[in-house]
């Protein structure tokens, strides 16, 4: 009997042409950048066939690159066979526009489109998907004028850049409609970003010490928070793998218990849309007591990448918050190249979420700074008041515990939020 061919049904993957600048100023070297592009790009399902760069000292007003450049990617998209052009930098409406006109029968997007394509590709919950919707309707808005005209003609179908307004071509809607999904999303949002503020609150109120991990995109948070709870997030070796905050319970050696939440991971150039759209994920970082910003050892661009981490810190209104300086995967640095960073960054700590590694002082670590924020008191509790013993033992961190005639006594360090819980108890 003669088998049945076998037809392979995936989708290509489109063909990308990068384009960038060089500028004088900035932390970021060209060649760096467009690394990271190409990494965003293969993320959101393309391949990168070639690249084309040029040095300004500004992008130019019309066209962002200079009109030789224009017609140097025009001929390199029709030599190359691309499907689609990635800028590095956002564009303007006006420069999208003109481009459009310049480069014909491909698809041009920019930084800011693939990484809100991205995160459509991958955004999970509810709150992450209205999240996300709504940075890309805001980023739609002052693009509607002849924006994305090759959607709309339908010569480059899906793909990148595309998994906008949930299908609809762009010129389908117009601004008045644009607004009106906005404010539907707004609304819609508001009401998930309550339940999850009222969580927040029960949080808050109930006196666990918590913890946000906050750090690059694929800095190896979601790893290291599996490591400390043993959770079972997903950790993928790719840029934004998980957009939605997860919060887990940790217990540290001494007993004391703490929250522990992994936030979505930042990255040079963040959309504005973006931290806005996601301000209630943030705000989960925003409401911590400790920030661990994990820091990936072993990248190239690791200053660049944490100093565009403490931007994003400052613009959310974070920065004040206590921080401890963790830098994840050593286990792919020599030896002397982690001594060097040790010596760098002494108040830093180096672990690896893969092999365990330096997991035992970052606990400790933890726990100093949990400490900080306790009042040390000594009380006797009624054995009538089981409840506020084993309170202790979950909230607390107790040095010392004795039984007596009267009651419990404990040597105690209390959470600011459940002091007047025990105060009433205090020993003579």
């Amino acid at each position: 009997m003669t088998k049945e061919p076998m037809y392979n049904t995936a989708k290509p993957r489109e063909r990308a042409l990068l384009v960038g600048i060089e500028r004088s100023s900035g932390d970021w070297p060209l060649e760096q950048s467009l690394a990271e592009l190409e990494r965003l790009v293969d993320t959101a399902g393309a391949d990168v066939v070639g690249t084309v760069a040029q040095r300004l000292k500004t992008p130019n007003p019309r066209t962002f690159i200079g009109k030789g450049k224009v017609e140097e990617v025009a001929a390199a998209v029709r030599g190359l066979q691309a499907e689609l052009v990635v800028f590095d930098d956002e564009l303007t409406p006006t420069q999208q526009s003109n481009l459009e006109k310049e480069i014909r029968d491909v698809k041009i997007i920019d930084r800011t489109a693939l990484i809100l394509d991205i995160f459509a590709l991958h955004a999970e919950s509810r709150e992450g998907r209205l999240q996300v919707r709504l940075a890309q309707n805001q980023y739609l808005l002052p693009r509607l004028r002849g924006m994305w005209a090759h959607l709309a003609a339908g010569r480059m179908g899906g793909g990148v850049g595309s998994r906008f307004g949930e299908g609809e071509s762009q010129l389908e809607v117009d601004r008045r409609m644009v607004r009106k999904r906005i404010s539907s999303i707004k609304a819609e949002l508001k009401k998930v970003q309550e339940e999850r503020s009222t969580q927040r609150q029960a949080r808050l109120n109930s006196g666990v010490f918590k913890v946000a991990l906050a750090g690059y995109t694929n800095a190896g948070k979601s790893s290291l928070l599996n490591r400390l709870t043993d959770a079972e997030v997903l950790a993928y070796d790719q840029l934004f793998a998980t957009l939605d905050s997860t919060t887990r319970r940790l217990v540290l050696p001494e007993g004391r218990e703490l929250t522990l939440t992994d936030t979505v991971g930042f990255i040079q150039k963040l959309p504005t849309t973006l931290v806005e759209a996601f301000k209630s994920t943030l705000d989960e970082i925003v409401a911590a007591e400790l920030i661990l910003h994990v820091v990936d050892a072993s990248s190239e661009q690791r200053e660049a990448q944490m100093q565009a981490v403490r931007d994003v810190l400052e613009q959310i209104g974070a920065h004040g918050i206590p921080q401890l300086l963790v830098f994840n995967k050593i286990d792919l640095l020599e030896v002397e190249d982690r001594e060097v960073l040790a010596a760098h960054y002494p108040e830093g700590l180096l672990v690896s979420a893969q092999t365990g590694s330096g997991m035992e002082g970052l606990l400790a670590r933890v726990e100093q700074a949990a400490s900080l924020t306790s009042q040390l008191l000594e009380v006797l509790i009624p054995y009538s008041e089981g409840a506020l013993v084993q309170l202790a033992h979950e909230r607390c961190s107790i040095t010392s515990e004795e039984y007596t005639e009267q009651g419990t006594r404990l040597h105690l360090l209390v959470p600011a939020a459940l002091v007047s819980r025990f105060e009433r108890y205090v020993a003579d």
